[in-house]
This record gives C-alpha cells, sequence and structure tokens, in this order.
C-alpha cells in the first residue's frame, strides 16, 4: 500500500485511534498534518516529538472544527501552508453520555457538532479542490455503536449513524470524479479511554466480543490506510466494520 507524497489530514489527530493513523500514513509516505482543539495545545510538542521517535514527521495545526467558521478556518490555513489536501480522514470526537431522560441540549449539541457537524465543515472548504484535480480519498472514523446503538448514547449513536448517511450521499457526488468516501466503524478500542474504565466493566465487554479481547489502534489504522491507498479506486461508499465480530451486519 502506499499514498507517497498525498498530504493527509487527521482530524483529532492527537487521540489514540488519531495517533496511530497519522503514523501509519507517514509510513506510507504520506506527509501528514493532524488537527487538535485550541485546548491540546500544551500537548503538541511532547506528542510531536513521541512521533518524531517513531520515525514520522507530523505536522500539528489546533482549530475548533465543530462550528463552521472553525473548520473552514482551519482548513484554509493547512492549505496555504501545506498545499492541497488529497486524504481527509475525519476522526475528530467526543462523548457526553447520558440517558435520555438526564441528557442535556448541551450534551446533546456538543457531540452532534464535534462528531457530525464537522464532518461537513472540515469537508466542504476541500471538496472542490479534489473533485477538479480528480483524486480525493475522505475515511470517517465513525463506531460500531451507530451500527447498533447503545444505552445512554443517543447523542454518540445518532452523530455516527449520520456519519455514515454522509459518507454514502457525498460517494454518489464523488465517484464519477475520482473521489471515494468511505466509513470505518471501530468497535471498542485498546486507548486511554478503555484502559480508564473498571476492571468489571471492561471485562464484560470484552466477553461479548467474539475474539475475546479489544482492538488496537493499529488496526483501524491498517484499515484507513487500505481505504486513503492510490491503488483503493473502485471501493466507495462503503463501512468497514473493525470490531472483532462484536457487530455483524
Amino acid at each position: 500500500m502506499s499514498c507517497r507524497n498525498k498530504l493527509a489530514v487527521v482530524t483529532g489527530g492527537m487521540g489514540g485511534i488519531g495517533t496511530a493513523v497519522c503514523l501509519r500514513l507517514a509510513n506510507e509516505g504520506a506527509r501528514v498534518v493532524a488537527t487538535c482543539h485550541p485546548s491540546e495545545a500544551d500537548r503538541v510538542d511532547d506528542w510531536v516529538k513521541e512521533l518524531q521517535g517513531k520515525d514520522a514527521e507530523v505536522a500539528v495545526v489546533a482549530g475548533d472544527v465543530s462550528t463552521a467558521e472553525g473548520g473552514a478556518t482551519l482548513m484554509n490555513q493547512i492549505v496555504e501552508k501545506f498545499g492541497p489536501v488529497d486524504i481527509l480522514v475525519n476522526c475528530a470526537g467526543i462523548t457526553r453520555d447520558s440517558t435520555m431522560k438526564k441528557m442535556t441540549d448541551e450534551q446533546w449539541d456538543a457531540v452532534i457538532d464535534t462528531n457530525l457537524s464537522s464532518v461537513f465543515y472540515v469537508t466542504q472548504p476541500i471538496w472542490t479542490s479534489m473533485t477538479e484535480r480528480g483524486f480525493g480519498r475522505i475515511i470517517n472514523i465513525s463506531s460500531v455503536n451507530g451500527q447498533r446503538g447503545q444505552f445512554g448514547q443517543a447523542n454518540y449513536s445518532a452523530a455516527k449513524a449520520g456519519m455514515h448517511g454522509f459518507t454514502m450521499a457525498l460517494a454518489y457526488e464523488g465517484a464519477a470524479k475520482g473521489v471515494t468516501v468511505n466509513t470505518v466503524s471501530p468497535g471498542y478500542i485498546e486507548t486511554a479511554m478503555t484502559a480508564a474504565m473498571r476492571d468489571d466493566v471492561r471485562e464484560a465487554i470484552v466477553g461479548g466480543i467474539p475474539m475475546r479481547r479489544m482492538g488496537q489502534p493499529e488496526e483501524i489504522a491498517q484499515a484507513v490506510a487500505f481505504l486513503a491507498d492510490d491503488e483503493s479506486t473502485y471501493v466507495t461508499g462503503a463501512n468497514l466494520p473493525v470490531n472483532g465480530g462484536l457487530f455483524i451486519h
């Protein structure tokens, strides 16, 4: 697989899955730019050094993808500094879990804005450039809970399901123009968030996964690399599940 000399942008690139995706795309020869929220700015230097220690050069640009103005400003800054975007991985996401009875407007809006609306906000500014150049790879990181739902995650499940609806619709628009649009839906993955779970909760989750383990971020990055590859020209509008058999559809 290869995406040599392509410019890849990974939103939420400093997260557990985002970091693995950045590393993999850099190893495949891409020039990689990660985005982060301005509140994460104090982590950037250490994160960049960590990746350099793994022989990966990744630039970081801060911005708020949860607003139309923030998303457009961020992508325009990246294009101005690094050039046209060839690969976009929409990986930015948050959780604000609550039952429907207790969920607040703020919890709903925060998740929808960050996980779903951001995909539109950062994709639209670079879409015309991709279609005019006849090449583009857009990969949206959804979730198994966008496919099956999850108790206490009406906001998150709705946002993640919406991401694939966006994928399918945009795939039609890009199909004749050399731009593919696909979704990857991870199951439970070994990240700092899942590591912080109580042991009994973690054990119950693993017990429900047919492979009897959580996935590794690198396994999600493998799926992203496949879809981002120069030669992955005939896969578009797909939702690629990487969940260890947790949900088979």
